[in-house]
């Protein structure tokens, strides 16, 4: 297994925190980041701590983070990181949060895919069932590939079941370019086809964070569907 740094800043305009973490990549079981001071986590740290900015990096490849409280196993707050060397403040506000006592912070790192014409993917998909975090690896080149969920290894159609899609948000490695992403039915019929691009230091970026980001969608998820992604890797 590889692993790799990852560091994250929480923070409101008053005060900020910083949390880090050697995280092994494909993986977010013991990938909870600690304050780089007391070793602690972001809630015994923070409890009642109002923030609205996460900067997270990492170092080579791609990223997902969560605040989730370890009690309920909700996620609270979710993102994508930035490579190391390219965070920008403005960039990383979220939705005003106050710190429960019981949230952790962790992360789930891919390193870059190990054969040339590929990329690893992520997307966070948000639905009326919740947020899922789904990944394709090794994506070659011009070919469709179909994300699943990073715990379960599940389609769009099997774990969205008769819910409905607000947000797709996607994430591919360093370099790499999300041509676009499909929503197939369970006819091999296309529902959506949404185009990305590249992110971070690449030419043309217009995000660090994200390939693709498309909100205000109103997606009806049945059984048997399948987001698919394109991609091309970086030269």
């Amino acid at each position: 297994m590889t692993a790799q740094d990852v560091t994250a800043t929480l923070s409101s305009p008053i005060m900020g925190k910083v949390f880090s973490k050697s995280v092994t990549d494909d993986q977010w079981d013991g990938n909870t980041l600690t304050d780089t001071l007391s070793q602690q986590q972001v809630g015994i740290l923070m409890p009642g701590a109002n923030i609205n900015r996460v900067q997270a990096q990492y170092s080579g490849g791609l990223m997902a983070w969560r605040i989730q409280n370890a009690a309920t196993l909700t996620f609270q707050r979710f993102g994508f990181g930035m490579k190391d060397g390219l965070a920008c403040y403005s960039s990383s506000y979220i939705a005003p949060y106050t710190i429960n006592p019981n949230d952790i912070l962790t992360a789930y790192a891919l390193p870059l895919a190990a054969a040339a014409g590929q990329s690893n993917v992520l997307a966070w998909v948000v639905s009326s069932k919740g947020v899922s975090l789904f990944e394709a690896k090794g994506v070659v080149d011009a070919t469709p590939t179909a994300m699943t969920t990073v715990v379960n290894n599940m389609s769009i159609g099997d774990d969205l079941f008769n819910s409905t899609v607000s947000s797709i948000h996607v994430q591919a490695e360093d370099g790499a370019v999300v041509d676009e992403i499909t929503l197939i039915d369970n006819s091999g019929g296309t529902v959506i086809t949404l185009y990305g691009g590249t992110r971070g230091g690449s030419l043309g970026a217009m995000s660090l964070q994200y390939n693709l980001k498309a909100d205000d969608l109103a997606l009806a998820i049945g059984k048997g569907f399948s987001l698919k992604v394109t991609t091309t890797a970086a030269p």
